[in-house]
């Protein structure tokens, strides 16, 4: 039986008594004081979060651009040093193998890849480099060298620009840049997943412990909180953010998780162009929408049916329940006849309940931009 990995946090966390759980292979904490209160305090403070489960891998050389270019659905090519985007790997029939974020950098590309999905990524990579004979590009996994932590919330940058001479408000949403935080060399990244403003931090792995302590410091006199993978769940879903394994699989395409932004067509072909054309072109078969309960009667889960006048149209992808809007909220895939409906029934626990077609995403943060371009998977 293979264990669980843990991160370099992993004592941190128990000492400060977090509840762990298995995630994506690794012993992860889903919650220390509680659920609720973690995603209030990434509403309305900011909150601290382990990302050194995620993957990060590198692209660098002559030929990285060009080799990206033929392998990712975003167009890389508008990517200046400093500046970062969300993209995707798609299969040739479409489906998405996983989502991404690209972050240009002098040598080439860093790639921010989910945690399920990392090994499975490099492979993959590796396996096109060949298949293209892209020889002038190198491809590499650094997810045993740095780690990521995140810092969220509206006060975020507040606490963050305590421990570095890095002027924080120069640094835009989707843009990055290098420097030193508690003097601690890393890439000082404006990205996040949870709907607010936020940094994560790519670090050397082994100074892990001391950023999340220096953060936890910085940030006593706005009560910031450490989080686990309870709220960050809760955070994304009511910014409409698709998870990988839920609203993003390989039977899932873009166009079907309103991803179609994150696709650029013209002009260039890439693993699984040719499909997503005509998927662009005859429109998706299914869509991904927000479900708002009307009634009280119970939490939508992963998996369960939704239907229209008693037929199966869909089912929910993503569901829980939100502080922030005190009602149950939930993300569903359903047939494109269905999508335009102002209400469905979701089936729980065996009986249909009505629910509210809701435009996504359910709760605009702190970022103040389309919550859909603030994407991240898990």
């Amino acid at each position: 039986m293979i264990q669980p990995k843990r991160t370099p946090l992993y004592e941190t966390h128990i000492a400060m008594g977090a509840r762990m759980i298995e995630f994506a292979g690794w012993l992860m904490p889903v919650q220390y004081t509680g659920i609720i209160a973690e995603h209030q305090a990434v509403r309305q403070r900011a909150g601290l979060f382990d990302l050194c489960h995620m993957g990060i891998l590198e692209v660098r050389g002559p030929g990285a651009l060009r080799f990206l270019e033929r392998v990712t659905t975003n167009d890389p090519s508008r990517l200046t040093i400093g500046r970062a985007q969300y993209s995707l790997l798609c299969q040739p029939d479409g489906g998405v193998i996983d989502d991404l974020i690209v972050y240009r950098v002098p040598q080439g590309f860093v790639i921010v890849a989910n945690a399920v999905n990392t090994e499975t990524d490099y492979q993959w990579l590796l396996e096109q480099q060949a298949a293209l004979g892209a020889a002038s590009c190198e491809i590499l996994n650094r997810s045993a060298e740095r780690g990521n932590i995140a810092i969220q919330g509206p006060l975020a940058q507040q606490v963050l620009q305590q421990l570095t001479r890095v002027d924080l408000e120069s640094i835009r949403f989707y843009h990055h840049t290098t420097g030193e935080v508690a003097g601690i060399p890393m890439q000082i990244c404006r990205t996040g997943y949870t709907g607010e403003d936020g940094f994560e931090l790519l670090a050397p792995r082994d100074r892990a412990v001391e950023l999340w302590q220096a953060l936890l410091d910085a940030g006593k006199a706005v009560e910031l909180v450490p989080c686990g993978l309870g709220a960050r769940d809760t955070l994304r879903i009511e910014a409409g953010l698709c998870l990988y394994g839920h609203e993003l699989t390989r039977e899932i395409n873009p166009y079907e998780a309103n991803l179609g932004w994150v696709v650029k067509l013209s002009g260039r072909v890439f693993v699984g162009s040719e499909a997503l054309h005509r998927i662009e072109r005859d429109g998706p078969a299914r869509r991904i929408i927000g479900l708002t309960m009307i009634e009280r009667g119970g939490v939508p889960r992963q998996g369960y049916p939704v239907q229209r006048d008693g037929e199966q149209v869909g089912h929910v992808t993503s569901g829980t329940y939100s502080p922030t809007l005190d009602a149950n909220i939930a993300l569903a895939l359903v047939r494109r006849d269905a999508a335009g409906a102002d209400a469905l029934d979701v089936v729980i626990r065996g009986r249909p309940m009505p629910a509210r077609v809701t435009p996504l995403p359910f709760y605009r943060g702190s970022v103040r931009l389309p919550s859909a371009r603030a994407g991240r998977g898990a």
